[in-house]
């Protein structure tokens, strides 16, 4: 499914300790073919991304001083480097920021869900556990840090250097403690810091931009391809659908569906004496969800669930059971909780 609209720009954050294998993914993330996608860093020097594929792939990178991104007050310039990547004109398909080892999660998920940048989003906190080291060792012998509450999705690293006796038992444990803290958290193995970046945004097309450096489609051809594909379920949506049903599926998703996203239409009073529908896109990435109006509805609609462990089967049977509105009366406590979440998107 392309990108439903250039004035949303998901921003995504790279979280983890130090050594954790960040980078290692942002430069596997930004070899995805086709995706135009803004960076964020706090310090050139402390980042080891490929420059070809920085000046290739990436339209802006914008260098954030002054320390831990979390720690600059009011978001610092953040909110200026956000505001300069969302322009539409720029047409990204993602902005993803790397941010400092020591940066909380939490106060950095607060920082941009609070941003005055117009024409962004939340596209989850991605945190990378290094399997091999911190909890291996350091991190087990103490209670799992608060950051974990915050995050959408857990990246566990290195997972392809561990001994094959002693690798499911590893995994299992981090995902445990992850758990005390976050119980509704989302798993992805990274072997050599790959995943599917379909997990994390979408690309407007699958053809490289024509400004794309030959450089940057060289190495993207000399890298290993994801060993784990995220799994998938869709439907169209031929007409209106029942705002409490929407809103039902996207509180409780399907098991295992990391993001969902759609374009949608219901019927609203104020455009209930010319039959108009009102057109929404909507987007939920672990439990966060995001709702933008649309200002020419598509018709049909359609919404999709992705995840790492999804199975499609019960996914699909969910989206198809998605009602359409039966046209005898407005939903009007849907349609209130439908518009809530419209609100507290803005």
């Amino acid at each position: 499914m392309a990108r439903y609209t250039a004035w949303n720009v998901p921003v995504i954050t790279l979280t983890g300790y130090l050594g954790a294998g960040k980078t290692t993914l942002l430069n596997h993330l930004l070899r995805r073919e086709g995706a135009r996608i803004g960076v964020v860093i706090n310090d050139f020097g402390a980042i080891n991304v490929d420059a070809a594929l920085v000046s290739g792939q990436v339209d802006k990178t914008a260098s954030i001083f002054g320390g831990c991104l979390c720690c600059m007050p009011d978001g610092g310039g953040l909110d200026d480097a956000l505001t300069t990547l969302a322009r539409p004109k720029l047409r990204l398909d993602a902005i993803i920021i790397e941010a400092s080892g020591l940066a909380d999660p939490i106060a950095l998920s607060r920082i941009i869900h609070f941003s005055k940048a117009p024409h962004i989003r939340p596209g989850g906190i991605v945190e990378v556990i290094d399997a091999l080291e911190h909890f291996h060792t350091v991190d087990m012998q103490r209670d799992p840090p608060a950051r974990y509450a915050a995050t959408n999705l857990i990246v566990i690293a290195k997972t392809d250097m561990l001994d094959a006796p002693s690798r499911t038992e590893i995994i299992e444990r981090i995902e445990a403690r992850v758990r005390m803290r976050n119980p509704d958290a989302q798993f992805a193995l990274a072997d050599h810091g790959i995943i599917d970046p379909g997990l994390i945004f979408d690309v407007a097309s699958n053809e490289d931009p024509q400004d794309e450096l030959p450089i940057a489609q060289l190495l993207r051809g000399s890298q290993p391809h994801a060993h784990h594909h995220a799994h998938s379920a869709s439907v169209e949506l031929p007409g209106p659908v029942s705002p409490s049903a929407l809103v039902e599926l996207l509180e409780n998703p399907p098991t295992d569906a990391y993001r969902m996203k759609g374009r949608i239409t219901v019927r609203e009073p104020r455009r209930a004496k010319t039959h108009e529908l009102a057109g929404y896109i909507v987007n939920l990435v672990g439990r966060s969800i995001h709702i933008a109006p649309m200002a020419s509805p598509a018709i049909p609609g359609e919404f999709v669930a992705i995840g790492m462990r999804l199975d499609s089967a019960q996914a699909q049977r969910r989206l198809d059971a998605l009602p359409e509105d039966p046209g005898d009366g407005l939903d009007a406590m849907g349609l209130r909780h439908l518009h809530r979440y419209l609100r507290l998107s803005r």
